[in-house]
């Protein structure tokens, strides 16, 4: 089904062939690799310092990005910004604080001169798909399932400090990613969604860091029998291979997706030229594939629906007793394996939704799989949530969402809640299947450390319609008979025209920001000094550790726009007495006891973790630890870039150790850190104080001018104030 290839690779009439060597100027023969160029300032293109078409976030990040870029200089928005409102849309959490942030969007759109979608119009990829991807391009989003690719729009999820760069005129700075040609070849079964090809790419290479901060070239024969919809579909997945980014080969499908959304002029046919050179090779064979099911707690955790119902009790008693851990000892309880009844495995909810599940074909299919078959089954619940009002509206046209609703599925609007854990959260001990991104530990919504859990499979909405039609019980859409011929789908763009502001170009500085009352300014950060002395207060011995652990999704979206309330939800869901601990270093004093200069030494927080940072975009992660008094994270690697760039950019060193037998309570004494962080040193001597005295190297991969200036500053707010 996946075949995946090391060594670089040549592309050439829709095949792949070894090569011996690695071919620079062949390099330069690839779509990703003349996109990259093109938007390089460096002059160097082994350095890249990119400058972005556009930019794009939601409602849970772009309070704190014009707030950031305020505080840092902004005057304007200097190229196109769209803010969505996809995230906090239900204004269900926190009494007015939610809508407050939406006013305030609105009248930063007007002020610096941006575009603003309000809630429930559209998700903010499906948006950003429909009005302003363009072939050629790169847009930067605060999201990390900013993916255009299908497009021909090479597009990157970051932190916000990395878009807030982009309004002061900066650039994104990164060495030339490597470039992995992804060959379709073949014709998907009926049956066969985009999310089923999805996950049996993520499971071929999460694990193994195949494409890790690499970018995905998707070339072949095999996309030409795709539509649109798929492709989207699966591009918008490959964020969980941790890729950089991904950009696929155009064709008259591309341009009549353009020509649909009147945006002729978007298009632009782009393909690599005969003899493109890439670093590495992916042959996904689409005939092969079969419908797939993540199992929790990981998309990577992907199984044919087939294999997994051969062995059910196995694989969910894996899972069952991942779950069991994140509970603490004695409170509450965790089973999958009661699921299984009479040789099948019953489920209590299916939901799509979202960038990956919501679009328009995935729906209609659904509806047409279901079929006349009445979901009356009390115990299975089936929640479908257009991704944009106009996809929504086709879908009434074609009579697919009468159709749903006759059978008692609950159709919703644009929102991406069931994706974060802000809708649809499951009932205790239940098992939802859902046609959306990740189904990370807690990101359904559900609370282990007041003893509530539930958790979630990822599954096309093809077979969650299978399923529904079958009385909950997991089947496959290959085994249910169906068409899948799906009536022509007519964007009517009034629906934006009568509702989106705008204002692209027309900054208005007399407008004033309104401001809610749970809107925050930053709190100071101190710039480094002389020495570094810090205190372990986290341990997280985790193989990964995601960003959702590191500050949960759900709730605290709404307190995304206060810094120090934000700030008391870090770690809460893994470790709940991290927040008072750091509290204590940072409200605490300087441990004059130790010896050190308090003059000459910054004195703050640091978690020690194996492999942190995977999944969301959110700089939050960060950030947290920065208002809580946090001063650098230790770690063996980073999941993601995007991670390491957060901890920069809000003034925290990224130190790598060779093992993480740090215990809490511990200091860690860096002597000389100024002056060897401005020299560019990659090895840091250190003293371990506490129980277990000991003199260890820390190291940290290079930095750029600019990052070592940002950590030196404190964090990039001081940077670029000064």
């Amino acid at each position: 089904m996946i075949k995946l290839i090391e060594k670089g690779v040549y592309y050439s009439n829709g095949k792949l062939s070894r090569a011996k060597t690695y071919d620079a100027e062949a390099k330069k023969k690839g779509i990703a690799y003349k996109i990259l160029c093109a938007h390089n300032q460096s002059g160097d293109n082994e350095k890249l310092c990119a400058k972005f078409d556009e930019i794009t976030s939601h409602d849970i990040t772009y309070v704190g990005i014009i707030q950031t870029a305020k505080a840092s200089g902004l005057e304007k928005f200097p190229i196109p910004y769209t803010l969505t409102n996809c995230h906090n849309s239900l204004c269900a959490v926190g009494g007015t604080i939610n809508e407050d942030d939406h006013v305030f969007g609105l009248s930063a759109a007007k002020k610096y001169g941006g575009a603003f979608v309000p809630p429930h119009l559209a998700v903010i990829h499906q948006y950003m798909r429909e009005m302003r991807a363009f072939c050629g391009a790169m847009i930067l989003g605060s999201d990390s399932h900013t993916r255009y690719g299908a497009l021909g729009t090479l597009a990157i999820g970051e932190g916000g400090p990395e878009l807030v760069k982009q309004l002061l005129g900066r650039t994104y700075d990164v060495d030339m990613p490597e470039i992995v040609a992804v060959n379709l070849k073949g014709r998907l079964r009926k049956g066969v969604g985009p999310h089923d090809v999805a996950l049996a790419l993520v499971k071929a290479t999460f694990k193994n860091g195949f494409v890790k901060n690499r970018v995905l070239e998707f070339v072949g024969n095999g996309i030409k029998t795709l539509s649109m919809d798929f492709r989207n579909g699966i591009d918008v997945m490959t964020t969980e291979t941790t890729c950089l980014s991904s950009v696929w080969a155009t064709d008259e499908k591309t341009k009549k997706y353009y020509e649909q959304h009147e945006r002729v002029g978007a298009y632009k046919q782009l393909a690599p030229e005969d003899g493109a050179y890439y670093d590495r090779g992916i042959v996904i064979d689409l005939s092969k594939v079969e419908p797939m099911i993540a199992l929790p707690f990981h998309p990577s955790n992907a199984y044919t629906i087939k294999d997994f119902l051969s062995r059910p009790y196995e694989l969910l008693k894996e899972a069952e007793e991942a779950g069991k851990k994140l509970l603490p000892e004695g409170k509450g309880e965790f089973k999958l394996t009661d699921k299984i009844k009479d040789g099948k495995v019953f489920v209590e909810q299916g939901v799509i939704a979202g960038c990956a599940g919501g679009m328009y074909e995935n729906i209609a299919e659904a509806s047409a799989i279901l079929g006349d078959t009445a979901i009356d089954n009390n115990d299975f619940t089936l929640d479908v949530y257009p991704s944009s009002q106009p996809v929504y509206k086709g879908l009434v046209d074609g009579g697919y969402i009468s159709k749903l609703m006759d059978n008692g599925a609950v159709i919703k609007t644009a929102f991406c809640g069931p994706c974060f854990g802000a809708g649809d959260v499951p009932q205790n001990n239940g098992l939802s299947i859902r046609h959306t991104t990740r189904n990370f530990e807690s990101r359904e919504g559900s609370k282990p450390a007041n003893g509530q859990l539930s958790a979630v499979a990822l599954m096309d909405a093809r077979s969650i319609a299978a399923t529904a039609k079958n009385g909950g019980a997991i089947t496959s859409a290959m085994d249910v008979e169906y068409s899948n011929k799906v009536k022509k789908y007519r964007f009517d763009t009034k629906i934006y025209k009568a509702r989106v502001y705008n204002g692209v170009g027309k900054q208005n500085l007399d407008t004033a920001l309104v401001y809610g009352p749970n809107i925050a300014d930053w709190p100071k950060m101190q710039p480094l000094k002389d020495n570094l002395l810090l205190k372990v207060v986290s341990v997280l011995n985790d193989p990964v550790t995601t960003t959702d652990e590191l500050i949960p999704s759900g709730e605290t979206s709404s307190y995304r726009s206060n810094p120090l309330k934000l700030a008391e939800f870090a770690l809460s869901r893994k470790d709940p007495a991290y927040v008072q601990r750091a509290k204590d270093v940072r409200d605490g004093g300087f441990p004059s006891e130790l010896g050190f200069d308090q003059n000459t030494t910054t004195y703050g927080s640091v978690v020690c973790s194996i492999k942190p940072g995977d999944g969301s975009a959110r700089e939050q992660a960060a950030s947290c630890q920065r208002v809580l008094g946090g001063v650098a994270n230790v770690a063996k690697e980073y999941a993601t870039k995007r991670y390491r760039s957060n901890l920069i950019n809000w003034g925290m060193l990224p130190l790598l150790a060779d093992k993480n037998d740090f215990e809490v309570g511990e200091y860690i004494y860096i002597p000389s850190v100024k002056e060897k962080l401005e020299r560019g040193d990659k090895e840091f001597s250190a003293k371990v104080i506490g129980k277990n005295e000991r003199t260890i190297t820390l190291k940290m991969d290079a930095l750029t001018d600019a990052e070592k200036q940002i950590i030196l500053k404190g964090c990039l707010i001081n940077f670029y104030k000064n």
